[in-house]
């Protein structure tokens, strides 16, 4: 009969192998979003009663509406009707203004 050899657990207290190196592509999950820094800025053009497009992305875009209130911040916003009715609360500068009909 053969004896086994003898085998011992690892010490808690191993040094780790040094870490290999990241290659150097970049992993951009599509979960992230991208950050306007001119939001901030907002718009100083606009005043109630405005007729605007709205051209962001997202609900609404592209259609025409009403301002209905404004709000400053660190980015600003306005409150804006759209011609079917609905609200919603829009960054300034995704607003552009529309020419007065008549």
């Amino acid at each position: 009969m053969r004896k086994r050899k003898v085998t011992y657990p690892q010490p808690r207290n191993k040094k780790q192998p040094p870490a290999v190196a990241a290659p150097e592509t970049t992993y951009v999950r599509p979960t992230v979003v991208a950050i306007d820094l001119a939001a901030g800025a907002g718009r100083t053009d606009l005043s109630l009663g405005d007729r605007v497009r709205i051209v962001g992305t997202g609900l609404y875009s592209g259609e025409p509406a009403v301002i209905e209130s404004l709000t400053g911040g660190v980015i600003p916003s306005a409150m804006v009707r759209t011609e079917s009715g609905r609200t919603r609360r829009v960054r300034t500068i995704d607003l552009e203004r529309i020419a007065a009909e008549g």
